[in-house]
């Protein structure tokens, strides 16, 4: 099922950039374009103090620059406006949407998920049905290998697509799918596949259609559009979509193919010729080092290859998208965005003119790197809430095995959490929410997967700030997993507006205030074999 190569002639869906001069060059070669062009509106006077008396307040202009000044020399971004970000709500909003995409598609479909459902038959089938109405159309999908093909040789993510490959050609369809460097030899070998994606996966989630894409931390299988609520934005923008086009390029060609097999697993894993890199089961070392120099031009500000595209007049354009992304396991040295962004946003919170402004932190999976807790915690901001999954809304709550401990392992840390912010003295000033929507397993029961962070600055009724995207902040996120994000930043009230209505919609049906004493009650203890499992999987080298 896998084979170590692939002859160069094999066809591969990379698309040609064009830098100034209209010559085509790979990503990694195509540096800076159009990155003077970026216009930043937020101005530091605005802030300044005045000799005749007390500072004025701070215009929303005068309040972002000292975010953004920095954030101009951590990631790429584009400037663009408010309207061009559409905020969806649903499960069955973002499936409603993505099909309807797909079926206009006209040039090129490209999709990063962690898997595809086995059985997700309507999307595969709104698939063929795009590309055989239009024979121009291309297909690019990125996967996780190890989720993709656990199941095998049973049914599985890699024997759904390859029969794309098989109907429509490797001249329109490419199947890829990454495979961590960190898990070869005896781990490999020995590590159960329930576990084994602890030790890093291609998480990111971009879902792009022609000139727009939505950015998501949903995977795309039945409840993730049905009864597994995440966030997800539409961005209307062909610069940004442009942008993560490009990186699911550069991630593909470090990455396996897939091709249909006359066999019972119903695909073949091959490591092309012309790949940017050897395969990570073969030469890790040599792999990060190619990667490496692949990538850190493609997320330095810098050197990433922006083209401005969109037409919106420069004096209109009120919100600025930040491409923020976590390469870790693939960058050394690691300059890796997504944390540093998030590390300067909340830094800056600290400030003593910040001490009105709030935030609201999401994620399913409550781990969040300890750097980011004290970040957090060590905030001027009053009225912060965070939100995560109930045991209960937990994808992993009655699981079989291992994997049935998860649950137990957040609330363990969630319950340190709240411990934490009582040590603090900060009861008063941010508070530990747990969504919950039924019982999994139990009929009309939903799970939560969201994530994300919103800031609202002082003055203001809604957010400023948000950051959308595949991450789950964990230390995991920043060591082992590769994550694509967006951060917003923006002027604009309508947006704004937008921004403020998802963060309260996620907590005003199904969330209920968690407190040191619910923690203390017998029903949330936390058994011995769930403190000894997050020790085991600590001391292999993974994480949660």
């Amino acid at each position: 099922m896998l084979a170590r190569s692939v002859s160069r002639c094999s066809h591969r869906l990379r698309r040609p950039v064009s830098g100034a001069s209209g010559v085509n060059v790979t990503p990694s070669l195509r540096f800076g374009f159009g990155q003077q062009a970026q216009c930043r509106r937020f101005s530091m006077h605005a802030a300044g103090p005045s000799s005749s008396g007390p500072p004025p307040p701070m215009s929303s202009a005068g309040m972002l620059a000292p975010f953004v000044g920095e954030l101009d020399r951590i990631a790429p971004s584009f400037r663009i406006h408010g309207s061009q970000i559409q905020v969806l709500r649903t499960p069955a909003e973002f499936y409603e949407a993505l099909k309807d995409k797909i079926r206009g598609a006209e040039r090129r479909i490209f999709l990063s998920t962690l898997y595809i459902g086995k059985s997700e038959l309507e999307l595969i089938t709104t698939l063929q049905e795009a590309l055989r109405a239009k024979p121009e159309l291309r297909l690019s999908i990125l996967t996780d290998a190890l989720r993709g093909t656990r199941e095998a040789p049973d049914p599985s993510c890699a024997s759904l697509l390859a029969p794309l490959v098989a109907e429509f050609g490797p001249e329109r369809v490419e199947i890829r799918m990454y495979h961590t460097p960190n898990l070869t030899g005896l781990r490999k070998r020995h590590i159960p596949k329930r576990i084994n994606e602890g030790w890093g996966l291609q998480h990111m989630k971009l879902y792009g259609v022609d000139d727009e894409i939505i950015l998501s931390g949903a995977n795309l299988s039945s409840d993730y559009f049905t009864n597994r609520q995440d966030r997800y934005h539409l961005f209307s923008s062909k610069d940004v979509t442009e942008y993560f086009a490009n990186v699911q390029d550069a991630v593909s060609s470090l990455s396996f193919l897939i091709l249909p097999a006359d066999s019972q697993a119903g695909f073949r894993m091959v490591w092309p010729e012309d790949n940017a890199a050897p395969s990570p089961l073969e030469d890790p070392k040599q792999f990060i080092k190619e990667s490496t120099s692949l990538l850190a031009g493609l997320i330095s500000p810098k050197t990433a290859p922006l083209t401005s595209h969109d037409t919106t007049p420069l004096d209109k354009r009120d919100t600025s998208v930040y491409l923020v992304s976590q390469f870790s396991q693939l960058l050394f040295p690691d300059t890796s965005t997504e944390l540093p962004a998030i590390t300067h946003v909340l830094k800056t919170l600290s400030l003593p003119q910040y001490a009105k402004s709030s935030w609201t932190f999401t994620a399913g999976y409550f781990n969040p790197a300890p750097s980011l807790t004290e970040l957090l915690l060590s905030t001027q901001s009053h009225n912060n809430t965070v939100i995560t999954a109930a045991p209960q809304a937990n994808g992993f709550y009655g699981s079989p095995g291992v994997s049935g401990l998860l649950p137990g392992a957040y609330t363990l840390l969630a319950r340190r959490f709240v411990r934490e912010v009582h040590a603090r003295g900060l009861d008063t000033t941010t508070t530990l929410r747990e969504w919950r929507h039924g019982t999994v397993g139990e009929p009309g029961a939903w799970t939560y997967h969201a994530k994300g962070l919103w800031i609202t600055l002082p003055g203001q009724m809604d957010p400023s700030i948000s950051i959308i995207g595949s991450s789950n902040y964990t230390k995991r996120s920043y060591s082992l997993d590769l994550e694509a994000n967006a951060m917003i930043v923006t002027e604009n009230a309508d947006l704004q507006k937008r921004l403020g209505e998802e963060q309260r919609w996620l907590q005003e049906e199904h969330t209920s205030v968690v407190t040191r004493e619910d923690f203390a009650k017998v029903e949330r203890r936390v058994g011995i074999k769930v403190r000894v499992a997050m020790m085991i999987v600590q001391l292999l080298g993974g994480a949660l």
